[in-house]
Formats: C-alpha cells, structure tokens, sequence
C-alpha cells in the first residue's frame, strides 16, 4: 500500500444529467460501475463514447475527483461542490492525478477501484460555469494538454461506500505508466 485518503462524498444520477446528487452512500458492483448510475454497465456509457462504438469496454464506470481542486478553483472565483462535476466519488487527501495506471483503490471495507485514466473534461463544464473549462483543463508550458478533473476507473470488487470512508492505494509493479486520457 502507499498512501491513504479519505471519502468526502458519494453521487449518482440514474439520468445523462452533468451533476450528480449526493447520497448516503453508493455500491459498486465488479465489472460495471456505481449501481443505478446512467454511466454504470460493462460497455461505454457517455454519450459521445456510444455513439463512436457502443462495443468498446467501459472503461470510465466510476468517476472520482479531488475535493482538493475545488479550493484551486475558489480562489479563481468559481463555487464548485461535490457531484457537480459529475463524479460518482470525492476524495480528499489523494494525488489522483499523480497515480499510475492500474493503481488499486481500496475504498472502504470492500470496494475496489482499478485506476484506467483521466477524465477527460468536455465543454459542459462551461454550460456549468463559463470559464471553468479552462481552470480544469489546459497545457503546461512544453504544450501538452494537461486534464485536472479527475479520474476514471473499473469496479473489481464491489462494496458500499459512504462518506469518511478511507481509500487506500496499491501502487501497481513498476514500470509505471502514467494516466493518460480514457
């Protein structure tokens, strides 16, 4: 194991919505995703992802975003909170961003997470707040794009999550690879 972080709020939406209300808790189920969520299923669910090739393996069933970022965006003027942005899990305490692919997540008693790769922030992020898309989203200064919200990932063992739950992360066997987008 290396590091731990914290459950700091849990979201679904049975509908495609943007935003996802919060919950008591989720379950997540083994080879689908957050159970009664629109994204959950073994193949890809997104809307745009479907209409490419509804075969393609869902590999973004659980979404799961830094609480960390909301304070980065604060201080930009913008109001974000958990599920608004979509995610299903929000973590405090955790460099998503920095983890390899294929980093377990062991979140509460039973769950765990595959770590597949970063989301990939779409333009309705700007339909939630104008300018916000830039904040999540941008290049560093050799160019390459650079996505800061959040990560996808793979339900391998399902579980109840809620809240205050710890997450612990199993680093994969080296070498690693970075998160690219999925």
């Amino acid at each position: 194991m290396s590091g731990t972080g914290t459950v700091v709020a849990v979201s679904s939406s049975s509908e495609h919505s943007f935003g996802k209300p919060n919950r008591e808790s989720v379950t997540l189920l083994a080879g689908l995703g957050v159970e009664g969520d629109a994204h959950a299923g073994r193949t890809v669910k997104h809307r745009s992802r479907v209409a490419k090739d509804p075969t393609q393996p869902n590999l973004r069933q659980v979404h799961l975003i830094h609480e960390e970022l909301f304070a980065e965006v604060g201080e930009a003027g913008f109001t974000v909170k958990p599920g608004e942005l979509g995610e299903n899990i929000t973590t405090r305490g955790l460099d998503l961003l920095g983890l390899p692919t294929g980093t377990l997540l062991r979140i509460g008693a039973e769950a765990v997470v595959e770590v597949t790769g970063l989301r990939n922030p779409c333009p309705q992020i700007d339909g939630f707040q104008r300018g916000l898309l830039k904040r999540v989203v941008g290049r560093d200064e050799d160019g390459n794009v650079v996505r800061r919200a959040g990560i996808m990932g793979v339900v391998r063992a399902g579980g109840v999550v809620r809240p205050g739950d710890a997450i612990g992360v199993e680093l994969p066997d080296g070498p690693h690879r970075p998160l690219e987008k999925v």
